[in-house]
């Protein structure tokens, strides 16, 4: 059991404009009425100094070296680099994938193992793209990118075209069905989700996609997921062969058989 807090706070913000002091004035009289039912501390008020909040991210944001040869940097930060570096500029956006969190690490650390020159590849939740990019500065040729938030589809081609890869990856909104649809199959699937995504995912014949003879790299996982991850990879035709791990999450490569 955790111990209880021996106290909390509540911290809350609101637009400093006309109706200002009328805000305060309400919420000073709502304190008075909680101190009649259980002893409450007094309010403290501050100004906080406006920002562009939608770049305000952007200051903590720094590059990273991942594997053995991949920088990713933010578009807006020059880098130290070497001639062996695989670079990747990134700006993200609303999308998901910065290169900071482990799945996404987890992800770019296979794809160092199992990339190919020439490979065709789908990217499955595309996010920011940085996936999609990698692959393809690793040799990949054709990849399919394709993310159901038409948000991350447009940064994907952005970032795509930003890193000098736009005419190696296609991206579109869509899900499995739709990539299932067009009969499509691939040397390398990658899916960066959830389990609770994959594995319902693997019921609707997510190994299709993959070629036989293919690879497929799953992460997204926690540690206590994998036998239920790996028996739905089985299901839907797919041999785990190999873990990652970092912390507590975990990827998969998976091969179909020839």
């Amino acid at each position: 059991e955790h111990p209880q807090p021996e106290y909390l706070i509540v911290r809350g913000y609101y637009a400093n404009n006309d109706r200002a002091d009328e805000t305060r004035q309400q919420i000073d009289r709502v304190l008075v009425y909680l101190n009649m039912m259980y002893p409450v501390g007094e309010a403290m008020y501050h100004t906080v100094e406006d920002e562009d909040w939608a770049d305000a991210w952007k200051v903590h944001y720094k590059p990273v070296r991942l594997g053995k040869r991949i920088l990713v940097r933010p578009r807006w930060i020059d880098a130290e680099t070497t001639p062996d570096d695989v670079v990747i500029s990134l700006d993200p956006g609303m999308a998901f994938g910065t290169g900071t969190h482990p799945t996404t690490q987890l992800c770019l650390e296979a794809l160092e193992q199992v990339v190919e020159p020439g490979m065709d590849m789908l990217d499955l939740g595309c996010g920011s793209g940085i996936l999609s990019i990698a692959a393809a500065k690793l040799g990949a040729k054709d990849i399919y990118a394709v993310d159901i938030d038409p948000v991350a589809v447009k940064t994907t081609i952005e970032n795509a075209a930003d890193n000098g890869v736009g005419e190696a990856i296609s991206s579109e909104a869509g899900s499995l069905e739709a990539v299932l649809a067009t009969g499509r199959q691939f040397d390398l699937v990658v899916v960066n989700i959830l389990a609770k995504i994959i594995i319902p995912m693997c019921d609707n014949n997510l190994g299709d996609t993959v070629r036989p003879g293919g690879l497929a790299v799953f992460s997204g996982l926690i540690e206590d997921q994998m036998e239920e991850v790996e028996a739905a990879l089985r299901k839907t035709g797919l041999e785990p062969y190999q873990r990652l791990q970092q912390t507590d999450w975990v990827a998969i490569l998976a091969k179909r058989p020839e």
